[in-house]
């Protein structure tokens, strides 16, 4: 779904706001250079019956991007990411325990996997979404690899029970695709999202320049 491009935007003007408690996603934008408020939006997260994984972080997406509401800015940009690994088919989300952690990094080893980001930014009244995939191959693993990573914890609070960008990279073989959506946001489709709504890259560039020297 795509907005209408928007006339007139300053981004002087803007008040960002990331619609996710993720740690990675932040960190993410900072590196852009972009001052951001976060709000963690409160929306349930269950799988409807007969949904697609796409289908599910798309909605999950827009979800977000329409709980904080409430911010009280008409002309606040929101962006809202939700991340999700799959596997023949299966979704799989954050572990619930060490065992369920173990169950997932078995599954994936030795295997090709997709990491899935539904992506949504709001505009006062509209919104855009989109969809990245990457593919993601793991290495094989012996048990105690298995086991020995999963004790680190790393992957607790992660889709699929690793992290890409710290020692699960080592589990990782090769990727085909967008290494920042395996982290949790896609940059590259996040600016070409926010051209569509007016924003060019140039003027994207300028609000982490401008950032960095209003601090």
């Amino acid at each position: 779904m795509r907005a209408g491009v928007r006339k007139n935007l300053n981004w002087e003007d803007r008040r960002i706001v990331l619609a996710s408690g993720s740690p990675r996603r932040r960190e993410l934008l900072q590196g852009l250079g972009w001052r951001f408020r976060v709000v963690v939006p409160e929306i349930d997260e269950s799988p409807r019956a007969g949904e697609s994984p796409e289908e599910l972080c798309l909605r999950l997406a827009a979800g977000k991007a329409q709980a904080v509401d409430g911010v009280g800015e008409t002309e606040t940009l929101v962006i809202a990411a939700d991340t999700i690994v799959v596997v023949d088919g299966d979704v799989l989300g954050k572990p619930a325990g060490e065992d369920e952690s173990l169950r997932m990094i078995r599954r994936l080893q030795g295997r090709v996997h997709e990491v899935l980001t539904g992506m949504a930014v709001r505009w006062g009244k509209k919104i855009s979404t989109g969809l990245e995939r990457t593919r993601v191959r793991f290495r094989p693993l012996d048990e105690n690899a298995v086991r020995a990573y999963a004790e680190t914890g790393e992957g607790m609070d992660k889709a699929g029970a690793y992290a890409i960008q710290g020692r699960g990279s080592l589990l990782v073989s090769s990727i085909e695709g967008d290494y920042f959506n395996v982290v949790g946001l896609p940059l590259c489709r996040l600016g070409a999202m926010l051209e569509e709504m007016g924003l060019t890259l140039p003027r994207q560039w300028e609000m982490g320049i401008q950032s960095r020297i209003q601090r």
